[in-house]
Order: C-alpha cells, then sequence, then structure tokens
C-alpha cells in the first residue's frame, strides 16, 4: 500500500449529503477484484448522461458538463470536499479503489459510515472529519478560488489553507501509523511473517499428521 507523509493537491466539492457506496461505483462494476481499473468509472451515474456497464468505451460517452468532476478546474483534483455520512450504504471496498484510483488521496467531510471511513485507511485514503462549519466554510473558498489547494501533512494532523492558515484534525493513533507505514492488513501480518513460521514450525514438529499428503 501506498504510504502517506504529506499531501498538496486541489479541492473538488462534491456538495451532497448522504453519498453512498453505490454512487460512488455502481454495482455492475463490482465483477472484479483488482484493485485497480475503476476510476473511469467512479461516479458513473453523475459523471454521464447515459448507463454505463463495465468494458464501455468511456470516452465516446455523454458527459455531464454539470458535474464537478467534468469541470477543467477540478480534472486533477486530489482532495475532495464532501457533506455528512460520506461513504454510507454497502461496505464494498470498491468504493475506496474507485476513488484511489480515479487520484484521491484526501477526503474531507464532517461524518463517514464506518465501514467506508476503516475501508480507506486500509488502501491508503487518508478520511479527515472536520466540524460542519468548517466544512462549509471550504466549500465556500473552494467554489470561490479556481485550482483551491490545501497541504496535508498526516504527521503533524494538520492542514495548510492558501492563506496560510492551519486547520488540526484528530486521529486514531493506529490507523494514522498505518498510513505513515504504508501498512494494510497484508502488510501488518507480514510483520509477523517469522514469529509465523515459527509457529507453523514448530506444528509441523509436533503435529506430523496434520501435514500428511492425503492424496
Amino acid at each position: 500500500m501506498q504510504l502517506f507523509r504529506v499531501h498538496t493537491g486541489v479541492v473538488a466539492p462534491l456538495d451532497r449529503a448522504n453519498v453512498d457506496t453505490d454512487l460512488i461505483i455502481p454495482k455492475q462494476f463490482l465483477k472484479s477484484v483488482k484493485r485497480s481499473g475503476f476510476g473511469p468509472n467512479l461516479f458513473d451515474q453523475l459523471r454521464y448522461l447515459d448507463e454505463g456497464q463495465p468494458g464501455m468505451d468511456n470516452s465516446s460517452r455523454p458527459i455531464n458538463p454539470e458535474f464537478v468532476l467534468n469541470r477543467e478546474q477540478y480534472s486533477d483534483a486530489s482532495i475532495l470536499l464532501g457533506r455528512e455520512n460520506f461513504g454510507c450504504g454497502s461496505s464494498r471496498e470498491h468504493a475506496p479503489w474507485a476513488l484511489l484510483d480515479y487520484g484521491f488521496r484526501v477526503l474531507l467531510a464532517p461524518s463517514f459510515a464506518d465501514i467506508f471511513y476503516n475501508n480507506c485507511f486500509k488502501n491508503g485514503i487518508l478520511p479527515i472529519v472536520l466540524p460542519e462549519d468548517v466544512i462549509g466554510k471550504l466549500f465556500t473558498e473552494v467554489k470561490a478560488h479556481k485550482y483551491f489547494q490545501l497541504i496535508v501533512d498526516l504527521e503533524k494532523q494538520k492542514i495548510t489553507l492558501p492563506s496560510g492558515e492551519m486547520l488540526a484534525f484528530d486521529l486514531d493513533l493506529f490507523l494514522k501509523q498505518c498510513l505513515l507505514e504504508g501498512l494494510d492488513d497484508i502488510g501488518l501480518t507480514l510483520e509477523k511473517a517469522d514469529l509465523i513460521r515459527a509457529y507453523e514450525g514448530q506444528r509441523r514438529e509436533n503435529c506430523p499428521w496434520l501435514f500428511e499428503d492425503l492424496s
């Protein structure tokens, strides 16, 4: 998993509450279990004027000019600003996969659905909870300034605005450390590889019949 230290990026405002995981990546795209390739269909229902299906050539599809990610100033956005209860709905891990594959590394919202929130950390995305009034001010700033950028420092737990103002955010220390070191569940397990091998060796010695070839 890609580690996270400091990220600077353009902010895209998705001014919509209760964005569920089916809106983030619709159900018809869940057939693949690879973590890549979902970015082109992120927010498919909102980005395009037709119904998307796996394998379609997105370059020839009619786009929705009103959707925020289709506007030129947000085309390279890597920080997504959202409203309350972002990531609600089903627990599909494809949702953070799609966000990451598109290019988002940071999500800002007043609240996130619990499972989605934890899935973000397991995939290298930093979801940050900020007070609703602070989120509201950020929406105002983003909409008033083209290419509005933020600097997000995970280690210091600080967000720096273009004005120089800093916003602090709270974060679970374990989740923070996992992102700083680029460790997902598999990475955490592999840190104990020597202990696992030692246990398996001792078990093979003590219970050899468990390892017999039954074919």
